[in-house]
């Protein structure tokens, strides 16, 4: 997989309230590096579960409220539960296996299908693609993000809870590039002022780096890079322009690109350009256990 080609640049926790301080003035402060005398040990089971792979941190914890977790033979009734490990765990029944190593797959969504494991309404989602895609033996995954139900393009997969989470946060600042196919009057003036970020409706999206690829008369090809994924960001942003979507294509997320993969077909990225990539953003992959 090869990066998406880059453009010049042209831009110029805890919500618990906390108790008041007690340290006198010029004091030291306390010795924070070092578990509290008294602290449980270890992890939440909903991020445990999230880095053994068999679920992000959200759908872990949905999956603990319809009573489908259990320790033992008891239910797990809160994702807050902690554990050193998830020796005895089960989930619908099955045990819980010991976390693989980090993997990484590309997908090229075809347009109709949900980002999601089930549709209540029966229609058809990535994982029905997703069987005859990927090769025998490939891990549960699960995707970076999402892209809407008639948005088409490069979808990455994942085995890691706790690595997809990392890549969907907005403070990774992880380019996505996209190429829209819109109607209407814009100029390339009014793109690069996207370049600032813009207000709408009370949402604030960050820097977006848009440019005009193709016209023909009032049919445009837009390609937009953007680091937050807010919900339908490019779409809402180019309405907000009057340009009316007809077709979005995702083509770059960070240095993976969508080049030629046929659509609805996957492919497993090289572990090597995965470590790199880790590396670049400062984390290390799973080893095998």
């Amino acid at each position: 997989m090869s990066p998406p080609p880059q453009r010049p640049d042209r831009s110029r926790n805890d919500a618990r309230p906390r108790s008041r301080s007690t340290r006198r003035p010029g004091a030291p402060k306390p010795d924070t590096s070092t578990p509290r005398e008294g602290a449980p040990e270890g992890d939440r089971i909903a991020k445990l579960l999230a880095r053994a792979g068999v679920a992000s941190r959200r759908e872990s914890e949905r999956m603990i409220a319809e009573g489908r977790v259990k320790l033992g033979e008891e239910l797990v009734t809160t994702p807050a539960t902690i554990l050193k490990d998830l020796r005895g765990v089960t989930v619908d029944g099955k045990p819980v296996r010991a976390p693989e190593a980090t993997r990484l797959f590309a997908f090229h969504k075809p347009q109709g299908l949900l980002t999601a494991e089930r549709d209540p309404a029966g229609r058809p989602t990535i994982y029905t693609a997703l069987k005859n895609a990927l090769p025998a033996g490939a891990p549960r995954l699960m995707p970076v993000g999402r892209l809407d139900l008639n948005t088409e393009g490069l979808l990455l997969l994942t085995n890691d809870g706790e690595f997809k989470r990392q890549l969907e946060l907005p403070a990774t600042k992880i380019p996505r590039t996209y190429r829209a196919r819109a109607f209407g009057n814009v100029t390339q003036g009014q793109l690069e002022e996207l370049i600032e970020g813009v207000e709408i409706d009370g949402m604030r999206y960050g820097r977006i780096d848009a440019n005009m690829e193709r016209r023909t008369g009032r049919n445009l090809w837009i390609e937009m890079t953007i680091t937050e994924g807010k919900n339908r960001e490019i779409r809402r942003v180019l309405e907000y322009l009057d340009l009316q979507v007809s077709r979005l294509i995702r083509i770059g997320y960070g240095p993976f690109a969508l080049d030629e993969l046929p659509r609805g077909a996957a492919v497993e990225i090289n572990a090597k350009q995965l470590e790199r990539f880790r590396a670049s953003l400062g984390t290390k992959g799973r080893k095998p256990s």
